[in-house]
């Protein structure tokens, strides 16, 4: 496989810098059955729900990481159609950073998944939607701009939104937004600024992701270490699980080498966590 077969169009970067996000409808349609059983699978292995539990539909359940519990949606990091979004929008050593499995239940609020600023490397989240979903039934909306933080846009946005009915007289459902009617085998993914949401969902919606970044440069290697350290909600102890590393070859080693010489300090931050929480985060 050349370069150019690897690499996003030129429009396409110009879109995702300028509005912060991407939709690629069909784009694992071919693999589609076998990634929800996969999926099902590491359910089925750690309870069904949310810390070992059954699924209540109360409230989401979530899996972190997810796709290191599995070696086949581990290889999801070798897919090339996958490395071409990455590659290119994050560079060819771009870092693995975990992912998220999740069953989302009713309405997600208005929210971004970082703060980051223009001088700070760029984090991706490839989403992967199991469901056919509507705009009105938990389809993924977002903000076009909003990851544009440091403009007096994106910054009012993240100042206002959460109280879009207070401070606009707007249900957030009203927000002006772009929704993915998505189908399995949908993929989107968005800059982690990127202002997003759902409505209207069921009690078992299911979605995983991929989190994804630039490499951090040798003087940001603490900032890198704090970011992890953010994982201690997870009650993780390393950043990756062992199918993840286990299975990995030379090339999907450059995407994970970085992290894991820089999450050494999780496993204590984890134990602390334990200590004052009564489950690990939900998301």
């Amino acid at each position: 496989m050349n370069n150019q077969d690897v690499k996003l169009t030129d429009q396409q970067i110009n879109f995702f810098q300028t509005f912060g996000y991407l939709s690629f409808p069909g784009l694992l349609a071919d693999r589609n059955e076998e990634i929800i059983n996969a999926f099902e699978a590491v359910w089925a292995e750690r309870g069904g729900g949310h810390n070992g539990k059954p699924h209540e539909g109360t409230a989401r359940s979530c899996i972190v990481p997810f796709i290191d519990q599995s070696e086949y949606l581990s290889s999801l990091l070798d897919e090339p159609r996958i490395l071409r979004i990455a590659t290119t929008l994050l560079g060819d050593d771009f870092n693995y950073m975990g992912s998220d499995g999740n069953y989302y239940v009713g309405d997600t609020r208005w929210h971004s998944d970082g703060g980051h600023k223009p001088e700070d490397p760029t984090h991706l989240k490839i989403a992967f939607y199991l469901d056919h979903l509507t705009r009105d039934t938990g389809a993924l909306r977002v903000i076009p701009g909003s990851h544009l933080f440091g403009d007096g846009y994106a910054d009012r946005l993240q100042a206002e939104i959460r109280e879009s009915e207070a401070d606009w007289g707007v249900h957030g459902k009203d927000v002006p937004a772009i929704a993915f009617e998505t189908q399995p085998g949908d993929v989107v993914c968005f800059n982690h600024n990127t202002k997003h949401a759902a409505f209207g969902g069921g009690i078992r919606r299911r979605m995983f992701t991929m989190n994804l970044c630039e490499r951090y440069p040798e003087h940001r290697l603490e900032d890198l270490r704090t970011y992890i350290g953010n994982s201690a909600r997870f009650w993780i102890d390393r950043k990756y699980g062992p199918k993840m590393v286990g299975t990995a070859g030379p090339e999907r080693l450059v995407h994970l080498e970085q992290v894991m010489a820089n999450d050494g300090h999780l496993a204590q931050l984890s134990r602390k966590a334990r200590e004052t929480m009564a489950e690990p985060s939900r998301g």
